[in-house]
């Protein structure tokens, strides 16, 4: 610790309710958030004054900084396309001046349209805090987040650590983020241009019903195929496929093929707005947030009390014209996170 600042800092951080794995060690979080404004040498640098480290080119559009005091930190334009040709003319051994001018001519476009993505590494969540000051850092720098423009569906991005991977514990983590989601919406309040896209679609409604009944209890096979099943992709607001990936990849790619989804222990919540340009916000505020749902999955009782509830709404035909459930689920929060 540096200062008493330092200390001060990370008091404001709480941690959940079960704050280390099965094996005994501290959990992590791996945080991506996405901005337009600034160049991608100018966050590399940004990066590195931070935390230290050095930066290895990839790609014009590709950055890591190696060997910072947290770990790796990816910097990269979040369009495929452009990554991919840019990646193959740095491994080419011959000229190509045409494929450098038709690159540099793609590039500009996309870097009016495509959001630049910060993907930190895996943070211990007693040492997270030290995360924030790079957001303000980059915000003091010109970086835009969601409301910088009409066009600007851009999003903050939270990996959180499973304590474990038991079939138990991944359903009760479903079941506390469907219970929560309307309260999530309603505190993350998604802009529109990210609701008109796909990326952060809800979990429909068969199969909430479907996690939610009492006698629901899979095994870890099941409810894989279950989740393929009715969700055979990655845009949900939580998506389950790296997790899953991780536990039964071979499961997985009958189902689904993207190579895209990477295995890791983790959850994939999609949900928040990237308000990097707000001064009055902090990768805080939806940490915080997510700690209702890390705290509810792990809390039996309460994560029943609350499961009933949610199933006698959704069973009343009439429930959305009388009762407004995101406020319905305050009484089940825990009030020194909000």
């Amino acid at each position: 610790m540096n200062s008493s600042l330092d200390t001060y800092r990370k008091s404001l951080w709480p941690l959940p309710q079960h704050s280390k794995t099965s094996s005994g060690k501290m959990r992590r979080l791996g945080v991506e958030i996405e901005f337009t404004g600034m160049e991608i040498d100018d966050i590399v640098d940004t990066t590195i004054s931070l935390y230290g480290g050095k930066a290895e080119t990839v790609s014009d559009y590709e950055i890591n900084v190696v060997d910072t005091s947290l770990g790796k930190f990816g910097v990269e334009l979040d369009f495929s396309y452009i990554k991919r040709i840019s990646r193959e003319r740095h491994e080419a051994t011959d000229n190509r001046d045409l494929e450098e001018l038709a690159e540099a001519i793609v590039g500009a476009i996309a870097k009016q349209l495509v959001p630049f993505e910060v993907v930190a590494p895996p943070i211990a969540m007693d040492e997270l805090w030290q995360l924030e000051t790079l957001f303000q850092k980059l915000r003091d720098s010109g970086a835009q987040g969601t409301h910088g423009s009409a066009k600007n569906a851009f999003g903050l991005q939270l990996n959180p650590e499973m304590p474990d991977c038991k079939a138990d514990t991944i359903r009760d983590y479903l079941r506390a983020f469907l219970c929560l989601y309307d309260w999530l919406k309603m505190r993350c309040d998604v802009d529109f241009s990210r609701r008109l896209t796909s990326y952060v679609d809800p979990f429909g409604k068969d199969y909430v019903k479907l996690l939610l009944r009492e006698d629901y209890q899979p095994d870890i096979g099941q409810l894989i195929d279950d989740y393929l099943e009715y969700n055979p992709t990655r845009n949900r607001a939580l998506d389950m496929l790296p997790l899953f990936s991780h536990i039964d990849d071979e499961r997985l790619r009958r189902k689904v093929q993207d190579d895209r989804v990477k295995p890791r222990p983790t959850l994939h919540y999609r949900l928040p707005n990237s308000l990097i340009d707000d001064p009055q916000w902090g990768l805080i505020h939806p940490y915080r947030d997510w700690l209702q749902v890390d705290n509810l999955a792990m809390d039996k009782k309460r994560l029943d009390s609350v499961c009933h509830a949610y199933r006698q709404y959704l069973n009343k035909p009439t429930a959305n014209l009388f009762t407004n459930w995101a406020n319905s689920v305050s009484s089940w929060l825990i009030p020194e996170l909000l």
